[in-house]
């Protein structure tokens, strides 16, 4: 079968990825074209239509300046779809853009999957509406999401948590080789998830860096995005201070603790076992408009939604300054905290159902 996927975000390329390796486990004949990234060209051996990269506008602002951009996207997916004519067309999260992809494939004719739902939960809940018309198989990754689809008349399927399966497929780390090959010194490490857009690493960098003259035993390493080139960190890095890119798991799995900007990025720590504090600040405008969008919401970390309590602290716009941020990360550094986060970590890979994710969507979408 010929199948058509659209991944707008580097999480996207992972999750994409893995789904396309389960999909030609069992179609090996698939034929894929694909909006994402160097992940699935790896699977596929050919280049995206348009890489993540170009996609990326994050915030009502940002999105505004490029409208135009974002309209000519479309409407070249919308020419790209016809012209190849897939059996299926498969949407990953990415919702601004999915939706109305969505809705041209199904006039088309063409069944469409959604995969990695986006979070209508938390805001434009009215867009269920949407999937309900133009959506032929939802597929969620979070067990709170089948009953919010059910709600609103959509059988969900719930297949479990791609992350899951990438995590567990990890070789078995060895700290001081990876110490060694990154110009890393002895002290055990503080990694640093600042995000994935240049003005967010910016922003999230100077707080983050902020706490070092309380923590000089350790030495703070940041995990680059493949976004952003190695010359926009150079400015951050010094002899406490490094940079690796690219290997943010592996970085994560030698590390005693983590400050991580809210995303994808803080359920990875969680699944990898290190105490975390969750940052984010964003644009006074963005974020007061966000406020009053956002529903029934408590919390802006995936850890927290899916436990449905606080198990590792959210630091958010003026909360998110030098002084909060030494007490929390002292406190995940040695002591009771760090224990109890570690035990919360157990109950939340069990709440999240298991390694199969890729195998069960692709089982899905391939049944027709």
């Amino acid at each position: 079968m010929k199948y058509y996927i659209i991944a707008g975000e580097a999480s996207g390329d992972l999750h994409a990825s893995n789904l396309m390796k389960s999909i030609l486990k069992k179609d090996s004949s698939a034929e894929f074209r694909f909006w994402g990234g160097d992940l699935m060209t790896r699977v596929t051996g050919i280049q995206p239509v348009k890489h993540y990269r170009e996609l990326a506008f994050m915030g009502f602002l940002e999105v505004a300046k490029n409208l135009k951009t974002i309209l000519g996207n479309i409407r070249l997916c919308k020419e790209d779809i016809r012209n190849f004519q897939p059996d299926v067309l498969i949407l990953v999260d990415y919702p601004g853009f999915n939706l109305r992809i969505a809705e041209f494939a199904k006039k088309l004719g063409i069944k469409v999957v959604y995969y990695i739902s986006p979070q209508l939960w938390a805001w434009k809940e009215g867009r269920v509406e949407i999937i309900k018309k133009f959506v032929d198989e939802m597929l969620v990754i979070l067990p709170f999401e089948k009953d919010f689809y059910s709600k609103h008349g959509v059988d969900a399927h719930f297949v479990g948590h791609p992350l899951l399966d990438a995590i567990s497929d990890l070789p078995e780390m060895n700290v001081e080789k990876f110490k060694q090959e990154n110009g890393l010194n002895e002290k055990e490490i503080i990694a640093l998830l600042p995000g994935s857009r240049e003005q967010e690493v910016s922003k999230m960098l100077e707080i983050m860096l902020s706490v070092r003259p309380k923590f000089e035993d350790y030495q703070f390493v940041i995990a680059g995005a493949p976004s952003l080139p190695k010359s926009f960190y150079e400015q951050y890095v010094d002899e406490n201070v490094h940079f690796v890119s690219n290997k943010t798991y592996d970085l994560l799995r030698c590390s005693k603790a983590a400050l991580v900007t809210s995303g994808t990025a803080t359920l990875e720590t969680a699944l990898l076992n290190v105490p975390e504090v969750v940052c984010y600040r964003g644009s006074r405008i963005s974020y007061e408009i966000g406020k009053r969008l956002i529903k029934n919401i408590k919390y802006i970390s995936l850890v927290n939604l899916i436990m449905d309590r606080e198990i590792v602290t959210e630091l958010i716009q003026n909360e998110l300054n030098t002084k909060n941020l030494v007490e929390e990360l002292g406190m995940i550094l040695e002591g009771d905290k760090r224990l109890q986060i570690l035990d919360n970590y157990s109950q939340l890979r069990e709440k999240l159902g298991g390694k199969g994710a890729s195998d069960k969507a692709a089982a899905i979408i391939v049944k027709g």
